[in-house]
């Protein structure tokens, strides 16, 4: 971690909604916001996001008052058990885009367009419809998930359709968490990470307009455009 901008002693509580953008490869802003103001709870520069990096936003918080009543997380898979602790809401904006990155926008295979058209339902949907789906799709299609080949060349096998399984693993590890904003106790909660998605939208436009500033001034340049995004 680089350096990190923490506001005064905070009050209240709510969702906080936490994620990374970068520039480049080697920095980025990690954020920390406030579900339903907006507002910025904490930022760090960081080179490569990990897990203490996360732990170091959400202890900042709460250290200064803040009373975390759960987290919206876009997918890194060790913060689900490092925030077992709080309610934790994966976003359905980041389950659809990996589902699509291993099946493709187009995918030929009919299992591989049923599992995606499951997925891409879960806006829409509740907890007890999608898990049934998809239970049946594992019934109809497990022949085609479970179908090996052998090589040629060493003679082993292996899976037919390995894209296929690691999309249904990833739907696997994530499940429990894709509807906890529809539980009784977690009223308001968000379930993507939208909201933080046009934070990093709006800053980086307002940086692109400012293309010549080196790197401290670049990161001076995001603590005051934040400084003032909190005034507003």
């Amino acid at each position: 971690m680089d350096v990190k901008w923490e506001q005064p002693p905070l009050s209240g509580g709510g969702y906080v909604h936490v994620d990374t953008t970068y520039w480049g490869h080697n920095w980025g802003v990690l954020l920390a916001i406030d579900s339903s103001t907006g507002n910025v709870l904490y930022l760090a520069f960081v080179q490569h996001e990990t897990v203490g990096d996360y732990c170091s936003a959400i202890e900042s918080i709460e250290s200064r008052g803040y009373c975390i009543k759960g987290i919206v997380i876009d997918g890194m898979r060790s913060l689900f058990r490092e925030f077992s602790g709080f309610l934790v809401q994966m976003c359905h904006f980041h389950m659809v885009s990996i589902i699509r990155r291993y099946l493709t926008k187009n995918p030929r295979l009919k299992a591989a367009r049923e599992l995606k058209r499951i997925v891409f339902t879960l806006t829409d949907t509740d907890k007890c419809t999608f898990e049934k789906e998809y239970a049946q799709w594992k019934t109809d299609y497990s022949s085609t998930i479970n179908r090996r080949s052998v090589s040629k060349r060493t003679g082993s096998s292996h899976y037919t359709h390995k894209k296929l399984r690691t999309a249904m693993h990833s739907v696997d590890f994530y499940l429990p968490y894709l509807f906890t904003f529809q539980r009784e106790e977690c009223a308001g909660m968000p379930n993507t990470n939208n909201k933080l998605e046009g934070t990093f939208t709006d800053l980086k436009k307002n940086l692109n307009l400012h293309s010549g500033l080196s790197l401290e001034n670049r990161k001076r340049f995001i603590r005051g455009f934040f400084l003032a995004w909190n005034e507003i």
